[in-house]
């Protein structure tokens, strides 16, 4: 009798654990692929002031001493192994109990409904940090994968306000801040954050975070936009 084949989950096991102190088989581990990203990250976070990891590239604490934050993902035109990622949308749920360089990180990935298996598992390859390059990093800062799933991720980005939507588990809306020249909101240039060079700085508006018993608001406090040009390790 011929084997049902059956199409890969679109959702990981709740608690991925590594411990990167041992060498742990569950490790994620990296496969250098060619995939890229155009497009725009935003976020909020817990910080009451803007973003001081921006400035340090994560060696200052938090201003909380830890770290809570959404992220979007905006992707404009991109691919992984030749699938079109254009279009698509990626929302993160980000939990760092200290120094953002020390790692520890908690991630929850939220990936576009819309996107075919390949474009699935290909990013959460890339934002796992197992397919390498821009995002590599994440191999060694992320700890635990608390949960992937498929979602309708709605991004909307109007002027100078931005806003990630996420059924009732994420709702948030941010503003960039207005500058001494009315055109031109507050920004941080020629940075070496991982990112991005160009940091926009902005503050949350509304902006509540309820999952993976996670109960957070962002009102208020610190977020950021930044252009994004990412991709994998050059051949």
């Amino acid at each position: 009798m011929a084997k049902t084949k059956t199409k890969p989950a679109d959702r990981l096991p709740i608690s991925q654990r590594i411990d990167q102190r041992m060498d742990n088989p569950k490790r994620r581990k990296l496969q250098p692929t060619d995939w890229k990203i155009e497009g725009e990250l935003f976020l909020n976070c817990s910080c009451t002031i803007f973003c001081p990891c921006v400035v340090s590239l994560g060696a200052h604490p938090p201003t909380e001493g830890h770290c809570h934050a959404w992220m979007a993902i905006a992707i404009d035109d991109g691919h992984f192994e030749g699938e079109s990622l254009a279009g698509l949308n990626v929302g993160l749920l980000v939990d760092i109990p200290g120094r953002m360089a020390e790692g520890n990180w908690r991630v929850a990935a939220y990936v576009d409904e819309r996107a075919s298996q390949k474009a699935y598992n290909g990013l959460l390859k890339i934002f796992s940090g197992a397919a390498g390059g821009t995002t590599g990093l994440f191999t060694m800062l992320v700890s635990e994968i608390i949960g992937a799933e498929r979602e309708k991720v709605e991004i909307v980005r109007d002027g100078r306000k931005r806003g990630l939507y996420i059924g009732r588990k994420i709702q948030g809306e941010i503003e960039m801040i207005d500058g001494k020249d009315p055109d031109h909101p507050v920004v941080i240039s020629n940075s070496k954050y991982w990112m991005g060079p160009d940091i926009f700085a902005a503050k949350g508006l509304k902006s509540k975070v309820r999952d993976y018993g996670r109960v957070w608001d962002f009102g208020g406090m610190s977020a950021e936009v930044c252009p994004i040009s990412w991709q994998g390790p050059k051949p």
